[in-house]
């Protein structure tokens, strides 16, 4: 009876040790998702290096902001952080030793988080190889570079709640308003800033600038948000960087889908276009163009921005702008080729859109090293004239300012 007893003690323990090891295996499972949605490893992984060992950096109005290394590694990372103390960073945007972070931080938008959500992230962290990296010391000049301020900026600005069902909205909505506003952090993108850098919570969604890039309006507006997009189309948007007749992601929205949105569940993706498609119109910013010019042929008049076309963009985009190797060519329609800022288009013509998330004929060069500032300028002329019919010249200066910005 003895042996028995103890038999079945030991196949207890067994049991108890293996439910012990699979509940850790979900919740790790469950915080890279969230790690995933909340895109960490864009943010905290500096060109070169080790993912989530921090060292991006961040030029701001104010100076230059680095990442920290959130991997467990003891000395200079998160590896002798307690629960608390991580949640609190998240939730109330301060640091381990006391100090305030910089709303760069999208702690403004975590802070929806539950803390469940919280740590089961900070058990995916703890998971990684510890790398050490040392943080990089932030470039920050006066008054800036006094953190203490940031105590009143909290006080003003910050929304220290927890997201909230509706209960007057469907499941799928709350669960696209909760993985937009808090894990997605979407607004902080996508929101225009006043003065003090915080975003303008009467223009949630309306479209904002980061870094020369224009984070298009986002709102249910037709004529400048998402309002004619389908939900299959933001679907396809989210997880292939592309939606006919509407563009290619470019830029940081490239980032987004390539390490983020791609690698989330269907259910999800269709709810963040459920929730999107039922916010509050904005009809500012960038406007969709109206009817989309029918055009045949190349232009009469050679300048130096159409014969650079010629030389290098025709053959994909054609004269007609409907694209020839594959419908994300497509030109004619987009608000790309219809901002008289050319914000985008300057970028994608620098930067290209290289993402090996994508197909090789949805992958644009990047000309910045093969053109000078004069020749992309009078191509982004041509481009906005002929394809966006915009009497806009884009001068040489302007490229040269966004070079700069490509360079960091």
């Amino acid at each position: 009876m003895r042996k028995i007893i103890f038999g079945l003690l030991a196949y207890l323990l067994v049991c108890v040790d293996v439910m012990a090891v699979s509940s850790d295996k979900a919740l790790v499972a469950e915080g890279e998702y969230l790690a995933t949605a909340a895109d960490c490893v864009a943010c905290h992984t500096a060109p070169g290096e080790k993912p989530f060992a921090g060292g991006l950096a961040f030029e701001l109005p104010f100076g230059t902001l680095y990442t920290p290394n959130i991997t467990p590694d003891a000395e200079t990372g998160i590896g002798d952080w307690t629960d608390d103390e991580f949640v609190r960073a998240l939730q109330e945007g301060i640091s381990r030793e006391g100090e305030h972070y910089y709303p760069a931080f999208p702690y403004t938008s975590y802070t929806k988080m539950p803390r469940e959500d919280i740590l089961a992230i900070k058990a995916y962290l703890f998971s990684l190889e510890p790398v050490h990296q040392p943080a990089r010391e932030n470039d920050i000049g006066f008054p800036f570079n006094q953190r203490w301020g940031m105590y009143l900026w909290n006080f003003v600005f910050l929304d220290d709640k927890r997201f909230q069902p509706d209960l007057d909205q469907s499941e799928a909505w709350n669960r696209g308003a909760y993985l937009v506003n808090g894990p997605g952090h979407c607004g902080e993108c996508h929101t225009p800033r006043n003065i003090f850098q915080a975003t303008q919570s009467s223009e949630l969604f309306a479209g904002a600038d980061i870094g020369g890039w224009r984070a298009y309006n986002i709102t249910s507006s037709d004529s400048h948000g998402i309002g004619q997009w389908s939900e299959d189309q933001l679907v396809s948007y989210f997880r292939e960087g592309y939606a006919e007749g509407h563009g290619v992601a470019g830029g940081p929205m490239a980032e987004v889908v390539e390490y983020s949105l791609r690698h989330l569940s269907e259910s999800d993706l269709r709810a963040i276009a459920t929730y999107l498609k039922a916010t509050d119109p904005k009809a500012v910013g960038v406007p969709r163009p109206a009817v989309k010019p029918k055009l045949a042929g190349a232009p009469l008049n050679e300048d130096l921005g159409s014969k650079i076309f010629a030389d290098a963009c025709v053959s994909c985009h054609q004269w007609d702008g409907r694209g020839n190797q594959s419908p994300t060519a497509t030109l004619s329609g987009l608000k790309t080729v219809s901002d008289p800022r050319a914000s985008n288009l300057l970028g994608i013509l620098l930067e290209g859109n290289p993402a090996s998330s994508l197909p090789v004929n949805h992958r644009m060069p990047d000309f910045g090293a093969i053109y000078n500032d004069q020749e992309l300028a009078a191509l982004a002329t041509f481009v906005l004239s002929h394809f966006g019919r915009l009497d806009t010249a884009i001068e040489p200066e302007q490229v040269g300012e966004r070079r700069s910005l490509s360079l960091h």
